[in-house]
């Protein structure tokens, strides 16, 4: 009996780590930067406008993202941004303990830190190809999801906020020293050589993968329901904490609510560690449509006002089937996707089905403001149940299951 996954390749391992270590950098760092806000005496605003500023790079970089991964050595790529990263978290630790940090130093170092999550994200993705066969895709996507679920949603806040409680100085200056250590785990990585003719077609434009992403049914289909289910989730984001902490209805302490959150995360992870038997025992179709339940779960039990353990339960189903989701459709994308476009086909995806999150919370609080905050989650619930429908309809009569493997054409390409 196998107790230990086994080995995809020596490089993937590297990938793996500077993955895992990157991502710990990324729980710290944004955890700490809101409260170096605070220090640097920022108005609420300012402490707003900090956390806006982590999120303006994908709808306004994210084409170029992909346009700039397609086109360079991946490997130098994830080395670098990580070196940048680690050396805007050195003067953010240095300006903080020398008395001159200021608002606006927060808010061009968070613009930094969100432009380069948008080159690690699309180069990690685009690079899996390159370190594993296709018969191992969804085990690697699995693992670098479960790693991120760990580092960057469990581990990363509860380590931030103890090292801050010693010093903000040494939060950030530990989040420095992880993005340095990434780079080890990316050096060792030895990445297969594009041909000749792929190199060639890399040289497209920024929106070639757009257009790609559009022409591929099944991957423009899947993109569009991440993103409709996205609006749900940017509301639930949105009012949720308003709901669930007192004086909110469901009367939870603020430590309650971090662990209804840390069982959502949880419920990540664990499925992301049998996503692969899964797949096996109940096929493709049957667990995405699992994951469009989730989304039903995680708005009805608030708009039902029902019980804590009611609510807690659906997070947690949904974070469980949110985790799968985006393993398969990562997968499913890799394999539908020229080797030379993924980068910017993944970045175009992204564009689309975050682009929508920042609107669908605004107008969440608005009509929160206007109808009340289970008024919302009604709507929100209403409109998760009419994306189930609409997708069980789709995954019946397409075959997704062939989308898990790569043609025979794209096989001999890797």
């Amino acid at each position: 009996m196998r107790f230990l996954p086994e080995s995809l390749s020596r490089s993937f391992t590297g990938l793996w780590f500077g993955t895992g270590a990157a991502n710990l950098g990324d729980g710290t760092a944004l955890f700490v930067l809101p409260l170096l806000a605070i220090a640097a005496d920022a108005s609420p605003g300012g402490v707003a406008a900090v956390t806006a500023a982590l999120t303006l790079a994908w709808p306004i970089f994210g084409l170029h993202a992909g346009w700039i991964v397609d086109r360079v050595d991946r490997r130098a790529l994830l080395g670098s941004v990580n070196v940048v990263r680690a050396v805007v978290l050195a003067g953010l630790t240095a300006s903080h303990l020398t008395g001159t940090l200021s608002l606006p130093v927060l808010l061009a170092a968070a613009v930094l830190l969100g432009l380069g999550e948008t080159l690690v994200d699309t180069a990690l993705t685009a690079t899996i190809p390159l370190v594993v066969e296709p018969g191992g895709r969804n085990r690697a996507n699995a693992r670098i999801e479960a790693t991120i679920n760990v580092t960057n949603q469990l581990a990363g806040p509860p380590l931030a906020g103890l090292l801050a409680g010693v010093t903000l100085a040494l939060s950030t200056g530990v989040s420095a020293a992880l993005y340095a250590l990434a780079v080890a785990g990316i050096a060792a990585m030895t990445l297969r050589r594009a041909p000749a003719e792929t190199r060639a077609a890399a040289r497209g434009g920024v929106v070639a993968g757009f257009r790609h992403l559009w022409r591929q049914p099944v991957v423009r289909t899947l993109t569009l329901f991440t993103a409709a289910m996205n609006v749900v989730w940017a509301a639930s984001t949105a009012l949720l904490v308003v709901y669930a902490v007192r004086p909110g209805p469901l009367g939870l302490t603020a430590a309650q609510y971090g662990l209804l959150l840390t069982a959502m995360a949880v419920g990540g992870l664990l499925a992301s560690t049998v996503v692969e038997r899964l797949r096996r025992r109940f096929g493709v179709t049957t667990l995405l449509i699992a994951d469009a339940v989730g989304t039903v779960l995680l708005v009805a039990p608030v708009a039902v006002d029902a019980a804590a353990w009611v609510v807690a339960a659906g997070a947690v189903a949904a974070g469980a089937g949110s985790s799968i989701w985006r393993i398969l459709v990562a997968t499913i994308r890799q394999n539908l996707s020229p080797p030379e476009l993924l980068g910017r086909i993944y970045s175009a995806s992204r564009v689309l089905s975050w682009g929508v999150i920042p609107v669908s919370a605004a107008l969440a609080g608005l009509g929160a403001e206007l109808m009340g905050v289970r008024a919302v989650f009604a709507v929100a619930t209403g409109v998760a149940v009419l994306i189930l429908a609409v997708f069980v309809l789709f995954a019946r009569r397409t075959d997704l299951s062939a989308a898990m493997e790569p043609s025979p054409e794209r096989r001999a390409a890797v």
